[in-house]
């Protein structure tokens, strides 16, 4: 791949380039001032690009789709074969344990609601205020759950000292802890391995949600001792439409099913009475998989997992730390710009962060980045109401809308990125931002549906 930059770009030859290359890489996009770019992709934490061989393999096999798991034809065979093949590449690239099972599901917010769903009677949940809202609010749903959510810290020292205080005074009975791996607002790395440990010295059990962490760094469940993982493959460069819940299994299987329907039983049969009565599937994987699963989902992130792994997270990491100096070196030569953290500037995070612009509002500022640059980012509160407010000083009962420029309500900017990165995008986002700050926007804006955006001529 060649990259050009201007003279006056403070990138080196020693940055690599993108060490997978993803759709969508070469798409142009138009300018309200006139012309057409290359499109800067920069919002990764909200859906990653998918993996080119991502693609193709979902190509090459997309002429074999059959049924899984109830045809006799070579296809639904074929199908079969390939759908379990996949849940296996999943549990290795997670460092499954003999007796773990890999669920595939929607998402991750579909994966917790699952987990929520099975969920023992009276169990006590801990979640910090901090989390994802797919984090933070299923367990509110849990028949008998108790929620107990926790302040946000600012160390991880100051997390675990928290849950290990909250888990102390519990009173006896099942209790959950819910966890990211790294924030989708700041980036910024958890403290997984400790806080499962003080989950287990306390007799509870803790689910990762590694939704922002797995596209980054290796995820181990044995290594870092925790119950389940959850996580997305449209954040794993794999397209919409699939998740997984890897861990123990027996909540699941003492629980009813998920979904009712076909698949997830072993029997149905009319009673006498006229009532229907189920006999459910004793693994955990076929008893919450009702209907017909979707098998490209699960085949794209377990081509995903397998590309990631052979590229090397190491590879992959350094490439990103690269990325994130360049950002953070542009963003600090803009004396306006506030960058967004929990932990502290020397915190370990993955390719997300998020900012503030003293003076604009972050809903007008992604507008102008978008329409007069060619350059995705993501504004607002990210799905974490509660950890964005705590950053910007905000109070719980502000709105956080996205209003018009004038409006400086609490949101902020979020930068993200990945494996399909090239630096040009990192370069060509600071120098934007700067000339925004610096010269203001080029073209009026308007709101429109709660958005802001480009007025018309």
């Amino acid at each position: 791949m060649t990259l050009s930059f201007t003279a006056s770009s403070p990138l080196t030859c020693d940055v690599p380039v993108p060490p997978l290359p993803v759709l969508g890489r070469d798409v142009t996009v138009p300018l309200v001032t006139g012309g057409e770019v290359g499109y800067a992709a920069l919002d990764y934490a909200a859906s990653a690009p998918a993996l080119q061989r991502v693609w193709d393999d979902v190509a090459a096999y997309a002429p074999y789709y059959g049924s899984v798991h109830r045809g006799a034809g070579y296809l639904s065979q074929l199908s079969t074969e390939l759908f379990e093949q996949s849940r296996a590449t999943v549990a290795d690239f997670l460092g499954c344990r003999p007796n773990d099972e890999v669920i595939f599901t929607r998402s991750t917010t579909d994966s917790l609601n699952l987990l929520a769903a099975v969920l023992p009677a009276g169990t006590q949940v801990f979640v910090f205020e901090t989390e994802h809202h797919a984090a933070l609010l299923p367990w509110q749903r849990a028949k008998g759950a108790r929620v107990t959510c926790l302040p946000a810290p600012r160390t991880p020292e100051q997390a675990v000292a928290a849950l290990d205080v909250a888990l102390h005074g519990a009173p006896k009975g099942p209790k959950l802890v819910c966890v990211t791996g790294a924030s989708n607002v700041t980036g910024e790395l958890w403290p997984v391995r400790r806080l499962a440990a003080a989950a287990h010295r306390h007799g509870a059990r803790i689910v990762l949600d590694a939704a922002q962490l797995v596209p980054h760094r290796p995820v181990d469940i044995a290594e870092l001792d925790v119950d389940w993982v959850a996580f997305s493959g449209h954040k794993l460069y794999a397209p919409f439409g699939a998740g997984v819940l890897a861990g123990r299994p027996d909540w699941l299987r003492d629980a009813e099913p998920y979904l009712a329907g076909g698949g997830a039983t072993r029997t149905v049969v009319r009673r006498a009475d006229g009532q229907v009565e189920a006999e459910w599937q004793e693994s955990a994987a076929a008893r919450h998989e009702a209907g017909s699963p979707n098998v490209i989902g699960a085949y794209a992130i377990a081509s995903a997992c397998k590309a990631l792994t052979e590229a090397g997270f190491d590879e992959l990491a350094a490439h990103e730390r690269q990325l994130l100096g360049l950002l953070r070196d542009g963003l600090a030569a803009i004396p306006e710009v506030r960058v967004l953290s929990l932990f502290g500037a020397d915190a370990d995070r993955v390719g997300v962060l998020s900012f503030v612009v003293q003076g604009w509002n972050s809903s007008h500022l992604a507008a102008a980045l978008s329409a007069e640059h060619g350059i995705g980012v993501r504004d607002g509160l990210f799905c974490a109401h509660p950890l964005v407010r705590h950053l910007l000083g905000g109070e719980p009962e502000d709105l956080g809308a996205c209003g018009s420029p004038e409006d400086l309500s609490f949101n902020a900017v979020r930068v993200s990125f990945g494996v399909g990165t090239p630096p040009e995008h990192i370069v060509r986002f600071t120098a934007a931002l700067a000339t925004l700050v610096r010269e203001g926007a080029a073209w009026t804006y308007h709101t429109e549906a709660g958005r802001c955006v480009p007025s018309p001529v």
